[in-house]
């Protein structure tokens, strides 16, 4: 099994059995979660090294899950909605909340290891030790997988080990009580296993908070149709297995990934798939996601849309992605983002409000100073002078509706979901504008992210308030998406987050500073950073 910390004699936590750790937990302070969350990591970690006897251990850890749990879920809640990479303070906390799932871990290692250590009063509980202990090297994955980072290799060898375990004891079907589990029936190793497992797989799917959540609970009840086997079949009618290498140091693979290594065990898609399709059908039949079991988080069209997602992502064949496997000779697209950046890129010249379009004689000397001239604002390279990066990223698949990238190098701007960025293939004259829909840090610390596009060639204008009473103010870089009456898509204007106003009257002025007046109508959609609103020309 797995190594761990010699015992030691002189460790003093701050108790010693299920009755002093239960007042301790009563007395412990909430309110301040980072002092409560460092407090629980050092107490643990204590409580670990300090020789007492295994089944007061395994008594005391088992008081201490709901509070622990509570704590983690509250913790991680400082990460969601951060952009990646992490900054250093960030990864710091990420450590933290990793290093209370794996002191758990351990402290329920030490009890299935206690018979080497001539202790066998904990004999019979073989096979919930097995559990738990899979349970918190896998919840310890399942953090960074929902944060957007790839487990390190070491984080997947101790999940797999954990497992092998169970299997060479013949441990991985026998049920286990867990009141924290949202299964409604005893569990095993081999459900853990495998949602974990499953979990993993669909972290590319771009899935929110509260999906997340959905998704774990669905998992949780669907554990029946889990197997984990060493020999598989399919049918070309069929949906393929997955496949997992028990000495390996990566989650499932597409099938065709699998080897004869004697670690390679397959995962059966075909009774998920069933399972998937008839609740999707039953669903689009008018059943509610009560009846369903579905729970009642989601809308209808809201879990229709995830059982979809889940379904291509389990139960469908596709291209395994950059986030995992290295391809060669990839196209490489310039991606930039900030409005104003993207303004200066697609116009090919940085944004002036029109009230200062002559560059000042401060101006000209900073340059001067910086430069050894005066730059040529329509210059590409000068764009690049004056601070306007673009960086190179590798296509995965570059689609109409949407695609999927990966950074060239390690470091570059930090992105996040909702965020507006634009792509351009060398040497092309053409924009696309997207939406970052998923970001994710491969193990390799390269930046992956999908990105669904807006329609149409975006246009650069400058957007400014109407001086006709209007109350906005000032001139903003702005980007304007044409009709296309073909599919039924009006024209709409992308602005600064927060700028809009329904029914207010703005000039827009492209680059030979033609005024247009406008009326801005509905928006259309908010992003992190931008907002894409519908208007109408005046007369």
């Amino acid at each position: 099994m797995l190594p761990l910390e010699p015992i030691d004699e002189h460790a003093k936590p701050a108790f010693r059995d299920v009755t002093s750790c239960v007042k301790w937990l009563n007395q412990l302070q909430l309110t301040n979660l980072n002092l409560a969350h460092g407090t629980l990591r050092a107490q643990l970690e204590e409580f670990n090294r300090c020789p007492i006897r295994a089944k007061d251990r395994l008594k005391t850890l088992e008081s201490m899950r709901e509070t622990i749990a509570t704590v983690q879920s509250d913790f991680a809640k400082k990460f969601y909605g951060k952009k990646l990479p992490l900054a250093e303070e960030e990864l710091t906390m990420l450590v933290a909340l990793s290093s209370l799932w794996l002191n758990m871990l351990n402290g329920y290692l030490r009890c299935l290891q206690s018979p080497d250590a001539g202790d066998s009063s904990l004999a019979s509980e073989e096979a919930l030790l097995t559990h738990r202990c899979l349970l918190y090297s896998g919840l310890q994955i399942g953090e960074f997988v929902r944060l957007g980072y790839e487990p390190d290799a070491a984080s997947w060898q101790r999940f797999h080990t954990i497992y092998a375990h169970a299997e060479a004891k013949g441990l991985q079907l026998s049920p286990v009580v867990d009141k924290m589990s949202y299964a409604d029936h005893a569990v095993s190793c081999r459900s853990v296993y495998a949602k974990t497992l499953l979990l993993h797989r669909a972290r590319l799917t771009g899935f929110r908070r509260n999906q997340w959540q959905t998704v774990d609970r669905w998992l949780d009840k669907w554990d029946e149709t889990y197997t984990v086997e060493r020999q598989c079949s399919m049918s070309m009618e069929d949906a393929p297995p997955l496949a997992v290498d028990l000495a390996g140091t990566q989650g499932l693979v597409a099938i065709q990934r699998a080897t004869a290594a004697p670690g390679m065990r397959f995962l059966a898609m075909v009774p998920l798939s069933k399972l998937i399709r008839v609740k999707t059908i039953l669903l689009q039949q008018g059943q509610s996601t009560k009846q369903l079991e579905l729970g009642e988080e989601l809308n209808s069209k809201d879990c229709l849309d995830l059982l979809n997602r889940l379904h291509s992502c389990w139960c469908e064949p596709h291209t395994e992605s950059l986030a995992d496997f290295a391809r060669e000779n990839l196209p490489v697209v310039q991606l930039c983002s900030n409005l104003e950046s993207l303004y200066a890129h697609i116009a090919r010249k940085p944004f002036k409000p029109p009230s200062s379009s002559i560059i000042t004689d401060k101006e000209v000397q900073r340059q001067i100073e910086t430069f050894g001239r005066v730059l040529d604002q329509t210059d590409r390279h000068s764009l690049l002078e004056l601070g306007f990066l673009a960086e190179e990223w590798l296509v995965e698949d570059d689609g109409l509706l949407q695609g999927h990238f990966l950074r060239k190098f390690k470091a570059g701007e930090r992105f996040g979901l909702n965020q507006l960025v634009s792509f351009q293939k060398p040497g092309t004259p053409g924009f696309k504008l997207g939406v970052v829909a998923l970001t994710c840090i491969t193990r390799s610390g390269h930046l992956y992210i999908a990105v669904r596009f807006l329609p149409g060639n975006p246009q650069p204008v400058v957007a400014r308030g109407n001086t006709c009473g209007n109350l906005l103010t000032g001139a903003v870089a702005a980007l304007v998406l044409p009709e296309m009456s073909n599919l039924r898509i009006p024209a709409s204007v992308i602005l600064p987050r927060d700028w809009f106003q329904a029914g207010r009257v703005i000039d827009l002025s492209v680059r030979d500073n033609k005024k247009q007046s406008v009326t801005l109508g509905i928006s259309v959609e908010k992003g992190s950073d931008f907002e894409r609103v519908s208007f109408t020309f005046n007369s």
